[in-house]
């Protein structure tokens, strides 16, 4: 996990299982090459795993597509209970994450998706949370838990088939995080509960002055550097299928997860009545001087604002970019 101030070069926890006959390979071939690639003053490009259906560049980053079936490769890790890339408190409370390679990761706008992944033994739906840094095209890093529903873990690795899930059921409401370090000067967001990846995050003041586009980190937080005043906030939340919804009654509270009553698509978006009885993280300690992020917190914490919503119909409808080779 990252915290948005110093990205480092391996993000991953320990416990990465990999198959022997894949990996070291991998890392000679990438050694012999690029030794080669400096006497001959070449240009290599580098690739590992499975053949992709089209080269991975900047360009074509983007999250697995809804509707289009993926093949690849699966093998596990442990994020030790946190929450990853993605910056979420902790993992989620049924252990069924995935971590994507950089294409699909997408500089974090593949977070907060679902993907169903089918092995030898079934399929299993997992959040998309994390980052694998090392992973090529089409290779998923699944929970130990995940791949135990797909495949035995004796195995390591095995091949697996995978797609995004459009409009997955929703577990509860949107929610919302500060990070700390958040002031009136520095406004950081992370959004979740939203079930199809993010497309726009905008917020304003309550009931006052035009909307600020935040935008997205890859750290999975939603940024305006020069702050959005002292708060509460409305923010409007639009999704990569056209659901747009808009919360109240968030406040500047750096490092309590605010729980809202607006669901970013179905039922339940009705206005919350209760007003927020929020419990502190240990670990949120914002900065005095407001002008710095800090590193995320791994300790999950709660709160419930008093929360408006109402689901707008969006002209955007579903705009999810073409998945490579779909």
């Amino acid at each position: 996990m990252t915290d948005g101030t110093a990205p480092t070069a391996d993000l991953r926890a320990p416990g990465r299982r990999r198959a022997p006959r894949s990996r070291a390979p991998r890392r000679l071939a990438a050694g012999g090459v690029a030794t080669l690639a400096a006497v001959l003053g070449l240009s290599v490009t580098l690739r590992s795993g499975p053949t992709p259906a089209c080269a991975a560049s900047p360009a074509l980053a983007a999250p697995p597509a809804a509707g289009v079936v993926h093949e690849g490769q699966a093998t596990f890790y442990d994020s030790k209970g946190a929450g990853g890339n993605c910056s979420y408190p902790a993992a989620p409370a049924n252990r069924l994450y995935v971590a994507l390679g950089p294409d699909a990761y997408a500089a974090g706008a593949a977070c907060g998706g679902h993907l169903d992944v089918t092995g030898p033994q079934g399929t299993v739906r997992v959040l998309v949370t994390d980052q694998c840094p090392e992973c090529a095209a089409g290779h998923l890093d699944l929970s130990r838990e995940a791949f135990a529903r797909i495949a035995n873990p004796a195995e390591g690795v095995v091949q697996v088939s995978y797609r995004a899930v459009a409009d997955p059921p929703l577990t509860g409401p949107l929610t919302f995080r500060m990070k700390e370090g958040s002031s009136r000067w520095w406004f950081a967001v992370l959004v979740a509960g939203h079930g199809n990846p993010l497309r726009a995050v905008d917020v304003r003041p309550t009931g006052a002055g035009g909307w600020r586009s935040a935008a997205r980190e890859d750290y999975n937080y939603w940024l305006v550097p020069s702050g959005v005043g002292p708060g509460p906030y409305e923010i409007r939340v639009t999704d990569t299928r056209g659901h747009r919804v808009t919360a109240t009654g968030v406040r500047m509270a750096p490092g309590q997860v605010q729980r809202g009553s607006v669901r970013m698509y179905g039922r339940g978006g009705a206005a919350a009545t209760r007003p927020p009885s929020p419990m502190r993280s240990p670990s949120a300690r914002p900065d005095p001087a407001g002008t710095a992020p800090a590193t995320p917190s791994a300790v999950r914490s709660s709160g419930r604002p008093v929360a408006e919503a109402a689901v707008e119909p969006s002209a955007l409808g579903s705009t999810l970019p073409r998945a490579c080779g779909g």
